[in-house]
């Protein structure tokens, strides 16, 4: 998991995301804050996510909100306790990569107005990249989930 920056409303703001070993998205959460608090709120929800499967590892990069962040869910119980946090510089390497891809996809938007419509306008750019890259899970309220109509208006469904 990392954060990006995007500029709404002429200011920028956070926009944390989280991949898999894979490249797949698992979340994102646009924020005005990258605080230890902002953190929490994004680990909680891609650990949501993501509740189906165990996880072994958290990698991030060296910000400091993260190891608080998992330290308070682990001890919500939240989190394992034997999941271990990496911060290795080139761990991190998908997600940068990734946030490059997807910056190129914002930039002819020059900037957001408002947070409800970045939000709303960032989740069909990555559903649509998930879409084109083959990486979707059909399930519930996520941004996976909004697939099912996309495809069905596209006609991608089989």
């Amino acid at each position: 998991m990392d954060e990006t920056y995007v500029r709404v409303g002429g200011k920028w703001k956070y926009l944390f995301r989280a991949v898999d070993k894979h490249g797949r998205l698992i979340a994102f959460m646009l924020s005005d804050h990258r605080t230890t608090n902002a953190a929490y709120r994004f680990l909680r929800k891609a650990l949501k996510t993501m509740s189906d499967y165990p996880r072994s590892s958290i990698t991030t990069d060296k910000l400091a909100s993260y190891p608080k962040a998992i330290r308070r869910l682990q001890g919500e119980g939240l989190l394992s306790r034997d999941v271990e946090h990496c911060t290795s510089k080139y761990l991190n390497n998908i997600i940068e990569a990734d946030h490059g891809a997807l910056k190129r996809v914002i930039r002819p938007t020059r900037g957001f107005q408002a947070m409800k419509t970045a939000a709303a306008t960032l989740a069909g750019f990555e559903i649509m990249r998930m879409i084109r890259r083959g990486h979707y899970v059909q399930r519930g309220r996520r941004a996976t989930g909004e697939i099912r109509p996309v495809n069905q208006l596209f006609g991608l469904a089989t």
